[in-house]
């Protein structure tokens, strides 16, 4: 169960804004925070990530925005949330141990992201949720970047061959 954690919570954070879990994945890829050397960590890929997690922060918000329990949009959020379980799992925990439970806090962040959140941004009160979840996976994923970050050489992946991608 060790060095789980850092794996539910990139996973719970993907439940939220998924594309906020993948710059987050970047940022941790750059800092040698991560077991898997195919996480982009150039400054185009964070810098592409980081626009993306902005541009569904603000998509989110619009009232044509898609459910996010949604078959493709709940795939998407599984998926992401595997890779990066298995790309933070601690040095103790095996990649399959992270991925599953990255993909554990997937299903959370999504199911418990929308029960609070509600159906709709259309109110005051909606928009000020939606807000609030996009400071909860940004802080979170900010805090989870910080958690990863592997002093041990060793237990840093190899560099991803388009890490200035």
């Amino acid at each position: 169960m060790q060095g789980l954690g850092i794996a539910f919570g990139i996973g719970f954070v993907t439940g939220l804004r998924s594309m906020t879990a993948c710059a987050a994945l970047t940022q941790a890829a750059a800092r040698g925070g991560t077991r898997a050397g195919w996480v982009p960590s150039g400054p185009v890929a964070r810098d592409l990530t980081a626009a993306a997690a902005l541009a569904e922060m603000a998509g989110d918000k619009m009232p044509f925005a898609p459910d996010r329990r949604i078959l493709p949009s709940f795939a998407a959020r599984l998926v992401i949330g595997a890779a990066g379980g298995g790309a933070l799992a601690g040095p103790k925990a095996s990649p399959i141990s992270g991925a599953l439970a990255g993909v554990t806090g997937a299903v959370a962040g999504t199911l418990l992201g929308r029960a609070t959140r509600g159906g709709s941004t259309r109110s005051t009160a909606g928009l000020a949720r939606g807000l609030t979840e996009d400071a909860l996976a940004a802080g979170l994923a900010l805090a989870l970047v910080r958690r990863a970050e592997r002093p041990d050489p060793e237990l840093r992946a190899p560099r991803s061959p388009i890490a200035g991608a």
